[in-house]
């Protein structure tokens, strides 16, 4: 569910904050849109992320964590230490 290239960079970004697409796309380098909106679709289909569509023009839609992946927070805070850790090693 989690899986593949581009999702632990997604649930990264938005367990920081509720982010719109665009910052999404700004914040991973390399993401297309296609891949983004791809990728988010499954992690709201799965229950992890929650997708809030406001009724403005133009529309507003946010992307955050539902509460079952605020579950995840804690194993994403584990891996990002477990990351840096090992950067720091290597340098």
């Amino acid at each position: 569910m989690i899986g593949g290239k581009w999702k632990g960079m997604i649930l990264w970004c938005i367990c920081r904050k509720t982010m719109r697409f665009n910052a999404l796309q700004r914040t991973i380098p390399g993401i297309s849109q296609r891949m983004l909106t791809k990728q988010l679709r499954e992690l709201e289909d799965h229950g992890i992320i929650t997708r809030t569509v406001y009724p403005e023009i133009p529309p507003r839609v946010e992307y955050g964590l539902s509460q079952h992946g605020e579950t995840l927070k804690p194993i994403l805070d584990e891996l990002e230490s477990w990351s840096r850790a090992y950067l720091n090693e290597r340098q």
